[in-house]
């Protein structure tokens, strides 16, 4: 029997995306980004967001079964982000889906964005489960273990500010274009890390929770010192403090993982693989970190390409076509929700991201 030919459709945030796949082969992947929308205002505004998704979504499709060649009735299921997310741009994609599914009486399935990217080493790589899967992004930070397509346990997570989040923030502090993970990786190539001492939250307590809010406060201290002691920042002071920063972040999230590794191989995986996905995971200096230990443990490190870490539909067509596979579809009653935890049974995380609502 050949596999179903999955259409899918994210809409959560900023980006509006259609994908086609059949099985783990991607036909096509069309994302249609909002930077240029939003950029006069600091971040995404909701409202913004929604009527741009609402505009472009029908193209997206349409592009994407271009790309795919083929007709709208040679999809068998289409498979949508339902949440968590910006409620406007979910209930678009979600109406969509319910209006194509409901006109070519196909199977409708509902995806958890963030189930869409704790998947994704399984449409990459092939990974078996169960797997432990870093989510750090400009919305999330989870450790999770991953053990089916609904099958999650959280070990911890950002209680505030999320890494990506922190990285943009710092970028504006220090007057550097955003998006400002590459602009602080870049400033911080050859600089020097241990110039300013910057806190390591959380480390002294257990667990593998995160906190990142204290990181940016630290970093716009400094600056307003050196501001005002010498009446300006100077470029070696931006480097040194952006490599300053990025050393924080590499060595808090390296310790974490240290201790959700633990507490993932004592459960003795067959196969052990630690994944780490989200657009932190291009930061070569925390990448590299986190190889080292993945190393060290004896563990596969993976990671997807970065078009498959930030916020896509192909994710969500494969996260759909596993659930289908199950005989897990959604109905006409399927709801747009701005929260969806995975690990439905862990204490709800605190705060919320630039990119939307924590689960």
């Amino acid at each position: 029997m050949p596999e179903p030919i999955i259409l899918g459709l994210e809409s959560s945030c900023d980006d509006t995306a259609a994908a086609v796949l059949r099985g783990r082969k991607i036909l096509s992947s069309v994302v249609m980004g909002q930077t240029e929308l939003h950029a006069a205002f600091g971040g995404v505004v909701p409202e913004i967001a929604a009527r741009a998704h609402a505009e472009k979504l029908d193209l997206a499709v349409e592009q994407a079964l271009s790309e795919a060649d083929l007709p709208l009735s040679g999809i068998d299921a289409i498979a949508v982000t339902a949440g968590p997310g910006l409620i406007g741009g979910v209930l678009s994609g979600v109406m969509l889906a319910k209006g194509l599914a409901a006109g070519l009486g196909k199977p409708l399935v509902g995806v958890n964005h963030l189930a869409g990217h704790a998947l994704t080493p399984r449409l990459t790589d092939g990974l078996a489960y169960p797997y432990l899967m870093l989510l750090v992004s400009g919305g999330h930070c989870q450790f999770l273990i991953v053990r089916g397509p609904q099958d999650f346990t959280r070990l911890g997570g950002t209680i505030d500010d999320a890494p990506g989040e922190a990285f943009d923030k710092t970028a504006r502090l220090l007057g550097l274009p955003q998006p400002g993970g590459p602009s602080v990786e870049k400033a911080a190539q050859a600089a020097d890390e241990t110039r300013f001492k910057f806190p390591r939250p959380l480390l002294d307590r257990e667990g593998c929770d995160l906190s990142f809010s204290g990181l940016k406060t630290a970093l716009l201290r400094m600056r307003d010192k050196l501001v005002e002691a010498q009446g300006g920042l100077h470029e070696a002071d931006r480097a040194d403090l952006c490599a300053g920063f990025q050393a924080a972040v590499r060595d808090v999230l390296a310790e974490k993982t240290r201790r959700a590794l633990a507490l993932y191989l004592a459960e003795s995986p067959a196969v052990p693989a630690f994944a780490i996905a989200g657009g932190v995971a291009a930061n070569q200096a925390i990448r590299g970190a986190l190889e080292t230990l993945c190393a060290e443990h004896g563990v596969t490190f993976t990671a997807p390409p970065l078009r498959l870490c930030t916020d896509n539909a192909a994710m969500i067509a494969y996260a759909g076509g596993e659930l289908l596979a199950k005989g897990k579809t959604s109905d006409m009653g399927l709801s747009a929700r701005p929260r969806w935890p995975l690990d439905r049974e862990a204490a709800p995380l605190l705060g919320s991201g630039k990119k939307g609502a924590k689960a």
